[in-house]
């Protein structure tokens, strides 16, 4: 019986990918703000794991939650609650590569904690302003890491990837299999 402790339907979407379906899903209520001086590797792996701990676990459930973060150097960059946010971090992420971290968390049966983290490099071509504009306007990227998602529109200002495409997405597939698989979660 696997929790997933996320109410974003990509994750969701992705877990299908490895044939897993959960049996529930919680939306964890937890404070997202980074520490003072927090790196980013470890503001991710923080989140996850306090997501997975925020959502109530019955006997026998395995609790399954990620976190991703995007970062430029050691600077954690927002999710995009706003247009204005969003056009924003396109401007920043512009011509630019950075860090998208997927921190995977799972709560094995036992109660014994698990996590992973991929880092993938994400490098954009140079946006022009009427790009930004447009992406902004079809409202794809509000609410997501960084201010954009990369299954979408965004695929196309990608001019190299270095890493995991899924855990660009939210969740990375190799990562979650691996860490599924260890906690005793059946597998095709």
């Amino acid at each position: 019986m696997l929790v997933l402790a996320s109410s974003s339907p990509r994750r969701r979407d992705l877990l299908a990918r490895l044939g897993v379906v959960p049996s529930r899903v919680a939306s964890p209520d937890i404070d997202e703000s980074p520490r003072k001086a927090e790196p980013p590797r470890a503001y991710a792996l923080r989140l996850a794991i306090e997501k997975a701990s925020a959502v109530d676990r019955a006997a026998g459930e395995i609790v399954i939650a990620g976190d991703t973060t995007i970062a430029l150097g050691r600077r954690i960059l927002p999710p995009a609650d706003t247009p204005e946010i969003q056009r924003d971090l396109l401007d920043k992420l512009s011509g630019r590569r950075h860090h998208c971290l997927s921190a995977v968390c799972v709560i094995d049966a036992s109660g014994r904690v698990r996590t992973r983290l991929s880092d993938t490099i994400v490098a954009f071509k140079p946006l022009s302003a009427a790009e930004i504009d447009a992406y902004v306007a079809c409202g794809e990227g509000l609410g997501k890491a960084g201010g954009y998602a990369i299954q979408g529109r965004a695929e196309a200002f990608v001019r190299f990837l270095s890493g995991s495409h899924s855990g660009v997405v939210g969740l990375p597939l190799f990562e979650t299999r691996a860490l599924l698989k260890t906690a005793g979660v059946a597998l095709a």
